[in-house]
Formats: structure tokens, sequence, C-alpha cells
């Protein structure tokens, strides 16, 4: 079993770090090939994410990135945003969406859990265990 943690300041371009450590990572666990695009293109969306809400809010707090293959491949991606910020966008319906007025990180963030569902089959959206923010985890089967 092996753990992987990255932590990056909230800047999009170390977004594509993220993508690429976690397809090296999802790969060596043994992620079947068809599925590492979906792999990049969730982690890309997670990422991306978190670094909208963090820059959102002027919060210089880093992302947190963690991959685990203990029996399948794990990814958790942690933002330090307020939760109701965090999950606020998805609650409105797409019409009241396209109806808003809201910046690109703010349409970005609302935008994202509805990109991520359809990438990832299974994903959990909570809040962190400690303190602010909130917890994308994403899951894919692996093959021993």
């Amino acid at each position: 079993m092996a753990t992987v943690k990255l932590s990056f300041s909230p800047a999009p371009v170390h977004v594509r770090t993220a993508r690429l450590v976690g397809v090296a990572v999802a790969r060596r666990a043994g992620v079947r090939e068809d599925l590492l695009d979906e792999v990049r293109l969730a982690i890309g969306e997670a990422c991306t994410r978190a670094v909208a809400l963090h820059r959102q809010y002027g919060l210089p707090d880093p992302v947190y990135v963690e991959m685990s293959d203990s029996g399948s491949y794990t990814v958790r991606v942690v933002d330090r945003a307020p939760l109701e910020a965090s999950i606020g966008l998805t609650a409105l319906a797409p019409d009241e969406l396209a109806q808003e007025s809201l910046s690109e990180d703010a349409l970005t963030t609302g935008v994202g859990f509805a990109l991520l569902a359809g990438f990832v089959e299974d994903l959990q959206v909570r809040p962190v265990d400690e303190g602010v923010g909130t917890e994308v985890r994403m899951v894919w089967p692996v093959r021993r």
C-alpha cells in the first residue's frame, strides 16, 4: 500500500502537477488504462474547484491532495473554504444557475460537482473532520 500526499498553494498552475502525479499513481496502483483519462479529468476538476474556492475567499492555505492504493485507488482533495461556500451553488437548479450573476471562480465551484459526478462513479463530498473545509473523495477500482 502506498500513499502520496501533495499540498500546493492555491494557484491554477499547480493543478496540472496534481493531475500528472495523480495519473502516475493511478497507473502504478493498477487502475485500468481506459479509466486514466477519467482520473485525470476528475483530479483536475476537484483541484480546480478547490483552487477557485481558495481564491474566491482569499485563503492562503494550501490545497491538500492525498492518493492511496489500498484495495482501490482513492483520491482526496481538501479545500479550506467555508462549507456553505463550498456547496452553496450545488443547491441551484441549472436554470437558476444560468440566471445568477456569478464570478468565474464562483461558477467553477458550483459546476464542479456536476462534472465530477459524470467522471467518478464513487464520489463523496463531505465536511472535513477537523477545522473548516470540504473533502472531495473519489475512488476507482484497481486490478491486482
